[in-house]
């Protein structure tokens, strides 16, 4: 396969699931502050903290009020990670390769990249979140118009990485962002606030309902735990490095276990300490700690397959 196709089916659903993730970080703050008791003061700075771009932010907006990370994350064309970005970006990586995907892939990302378009940037709360629900709500047709109407071949596989790559870093992100910065003081740890916002944390991956039916009580060591070294639910970090080096496997010929090119030793690498991680000794470590230093490994892992596949076309900026 040419190195520009990959590429672009790549970024293709590596900025339809980026998209789908600044949707669910909103969303769930919006709900959040809508079961919060009175008093409790509006959390939209890790919002901002999660997407690593707080400087940009006060550099562009100053105040962090609703209505400003709302409008940066949300509808601002010249934030390259905004959802209205995301998915004209999605789109014309789609038109590119236009002969590679399905009609039915380019009709969905066409209607989402309209809908997105087409949506008028002052919402009431409610209408918010409605909208943030029709944009979760494409992607997920789209990954699924993606997986029945195109081959499983190269193309599909370099989709399936990008994919899965994203949704990690997302994972490791909102949860570092909880763990260490949400709270707002030491008192509410274990009490209702806190049990609302690991609640609000878990609806954010869509990980609430599967996390109850293996966990009765909600703590924090335990929604750690699900999500990132749980080996069965879509959206843990485990998982989605699992689904990658299925993925990129495929795409060498290389045997599970075995490694020929960069890519596969990072993300090898990677995947193998996790299976054999303790909860309690990612604790121990930091959970911080732990995660940064995922986020910058899962970043290496991206870096090595452009490097690897991509190298003679210009690098997307991520």
């Amino acid at each position: 396969m040419l190195s520009r196709v990959a590429d672009s089916i790549y970024w293709l659903t590596r900025y339809v699931e980026r998209a789908e993730n600044v949707a669910r970080f909103v969303d769930v703050n919006l709900n959040l502050l809508l079961d919060s008791p009175a008093g409790f003061g509006e959390q939209w700075e890790p919002l901002i903290l999660t997407t690593g771009d707080l400087a940009l932010f006060q550099e562009r907006y100053g105040e962090l009020t609703a209505e400003n990370v709302i409008q940066f994350l949300t509808f601002d064309r010249s934030y390259p990670n905004s959802i209205i970005s995301c998915v004209q970006a999605a789109r014309e990586n789609a038109r590119t390769v236009r002969e590679v995907i399905s009609s039915e892939m380019w009709e969905q990302v066409n209607a989402f990249y309209f809908m997105v378009q087409d949506a008028p940037q002052k919402h009431s709360l409610s209408e918010l979140s409605g909208f943030f629900t029709e944009v979760k709500m494409a992607s997920h047709l789209f990954a699924g118009v993606m997986d029945a109407t195109m081959s499983h071949n190269e193309g599909w596989h370099f989709g399936q990485i990008g994919r899965m790559l994203e949704r990690a870093d997302k994972t490791a992100r909102i949860l570092d962002v909880k763990y260490f910065i949400l709270l707002p003081s030491i008192k509410d740890v274990g009490g209702a606030l806190d049990e609302l916002q690991w609640i609000a944390l878990l609806r954010s991956a869509s990980s609430y309902e599967m996390y109850r039916k293996c966990q009765h009580r909600i703590t924090p060591s335990s929604v750690a735990e699900f999500l990132i070294l749980n080996r069965e639910f879509p959206r843990s970090i485990q998982c989605c490095l699992m689904e990658a080096e299925r993925s990129l496997h495929c795409i060498t010929g290389n045997t599970a276990g075995t490694w020929r090119t960069p890519p596969e030793r990072t993300l090898g690498r990677l995947r193998s300490e996790l299976d054999y991680l303790t909860i309690d000794e990612i604790t121990e470590r930091g959970l911080h700690e732990f995660l940064d230093d995922l986020q910058s490994r899962v970043n290496t892992v991206g870096n090595d397959i452009f490097e690897t596949f991509f190298a003679l076309q210009p690098l997307h900026s991520a």
